[in-house]
């Protein structure tokens, strides 16, 4: 008789696992009991009102601040209880687009996105400027290679800071209000690279955003800030939400007084399944 145990897999951890978190700035509380999970492959959107704390989250799950209480894990290892290398060696694993861009006035756009590469890899100078370009013709600026970032517009400035975000092919990209100070027709043209990156590579992609278009485009998944609950106050996907969501605050967000049919019909984007 086998009296072998029966195989059992271990579950694969979600890429990103918030729970109970707590944060805010100089000893004030502005979100508790902050609990979610982010699955791999994953378009996930953190919405809400201004100053329902979205930045704020974000700057915690990105590793800028420390929360007062709970937990940030990345693929099931937990991120502020490690030690400083300990740390470093899970920033890699990601990158960030913030919302102006961020890049080096005085650098090249392939010089800008170099610099993680010099800062965290072995490779040569030659091999550098290699994965720099491709990085930049991946986000369809490798003519703008060695154009500065006041020579570029707006919208080439967000695609060229996307490009750095991606320099270490990170498993998770966070993007801060990624659509802000865009036109509508380069605001779609970024969502669409999103998508694209997401389904060339698996990237998970967290997006901090307000912007109904791109939220009802791209998002698998949402979860709802909200300033006077200090907290989440919805998750799931946003159309769902709409359907069935019984929150006057859901509501208000999401149809912007009854326009949710100008946010839905644009043409749909190609979408690939996310990867769990």
């Amino acid at each position: 008789m086998d009296t072998r145990a029966p195989f059992s897999a271990e579950p694969v951890p979600p890429a990103i696992r918030v729970e109970n978190l707590e944060c805010g700035y100089h000893g004030e509380v502005l979100l508790r009991n902050v609990t979610f999970e982010v699955r791999r492959g994953e378009i996930f959107f953190v919405i809400g009102g201004s100053g329902c704390g979205k930045s704020t989250l974000l700057r915690h799950l990105v590793g800028l601040l420390s929360p007062t209480k709970g937990s940030v894990s990345y693929f099931g290892r937990d991120f502020h209880s490690r030690d400083l290398a300990g740390r470093r060696d899970v920033l890699k694993t990601f990158g960030v687009l913030y919302q102006s861009g961020a890049l080096w006035s005085s650098l090249t756009l392939r010089e800008n996105v170099a610099l993680p590469l010099e800062l965290y890899t072995a490779l040569t100078r030659h091999e550098i400027e290699e994965v720099a370009t491709l990085k930049l013709a991946q986000v369809g600026l490798a003519k703008f290679a060695d154009y500065y970032p006041a020579e570029i517009s707006g919208g080439m400035r967000k695609r060229a800071g996307l490009a750095r975000a991606l320099a270490l092919d990170p498993s998770i990209v966070f993007f801060d209000e990624p659509s802000a100070g865009l036109d509508p027709i380069t605001s779609r043209k970024l969502d669409e690279l999103i998508l694209r990156i997401r389904e060339m590579f698996g990237t998970t992609i967290v997006i901090v955003s307000h912007e109904l278009a791109s939220i009802f485009d791209l998002a698998d998944r949402v979860i709802m800030l909200d300033r006077e609950a200090g907290g989440i106050i919805a998750s799931g996907a946003p159309r769902e939400l709409v359907a069935t969501s019984t929150d006057p605050r859901v509501q208000e967000f999401l149809r912007r007084g009854d326009r949710v049919s100008d946010a839905i019909p644009r043409p749909e984007l190609s979408r690939g399944p996310s990867i769990q």
